[in-house]
């Protein structure tokens, strides 16, 4: 009797071993995944800020006349870019100002609301989907900018990645429209079909035992 008392307390214990085992493997692998996805987001906002940076040195570096000019048009392209996605009431501005005799540049997300007007920093306007379409409309307004001008593709990898769906239908068209405007061939890494769908050709990479295997082209 007592070799199965003890052997019932064994079991007990084991299973409370277990128990505890899973529960903190359960918050473990949470945590693993929470820290995935901040490396992903931090990855993300350090590439936009990175944009961000190329258009402060691409208009610090021009001439007064130059300069107005770029900024004129860099407007122009983003503006058209957040209204063709999200709607009429987004504008972008750029606001330079001379502080110890060199420009100092900001960006803004504007928002009209009715009588409101609503000026914020791209980072901090309405999400993620806000930076990504402005870093990528920035990308292209650089390259355009640039004389003489730079020529080949534009090469976006994974565009768009925190826009929702309800307006990813609404990226794809402004890339086919870009394409269609600048003459330029776009070529799109991307995992979501709105995008790839937009693509004159489509080539799917699958991973097979650690290694990327190129499937020849398809019907998205």
């Amino acid at each position: 009797m007592e070799v199965k008392k003890t052997l019932n307390k064994l079991e007990e214990n084991l299973a409370k071993i277990k128990k505890e085992y899973h529960t903190r493997k359960g918050k473990r692998d949470q945590l693993l995944a929470d820290k995935k996805d901040r490396k992903i987001k931090v990855e993300s906002l350090t590439e936009s800020i990175d944009t961000f940076e190329q258009t402060r040195i691409l208009l610090q570096k021009t001439s007064k006349y130059a300069r107005e000019q770029a900024r004129q048009q860099i407007e122009s392209l983003v503006t058209k870019a957040l209204q063709y996605i999200f709607g009429p009431k987004f504008s972008f501005e750029i606001e330079i100002e001379e502080k110890r005799g060199r420009p100092h540049i900001d960006f803004y997300v504007v928002s009209s609301y009715e009588d409101r007007r609503l000026k914020n920093n791209p980072q901090t306007a309405r999400g993620g989907g806000i930076v990504d379409v402005v870093s990528l409309a920035l990308r292209i307004a650089i390259l355009e900018s640039y004389h003489p001008k730079v020529a080949g593709p534009i090469v976006l990898d994974e565009p768009a990645k925190h826009v929702s769906d309800e307006y990813l239908v609404n990226v794809a068209q402004f890339l086919k429209h870009v394409n269609q405007l600048f003459s330029r061939q776009v070529i799109i890494v991307t995992h979501k079909n709105h995008l790839s769908e937009i693509g004159d050709e489509a080539f799917r990479i699958e991973l097979e035992k650690g290694i990327s295997n190129l499937v020849t082209d398809f019907q998205p």
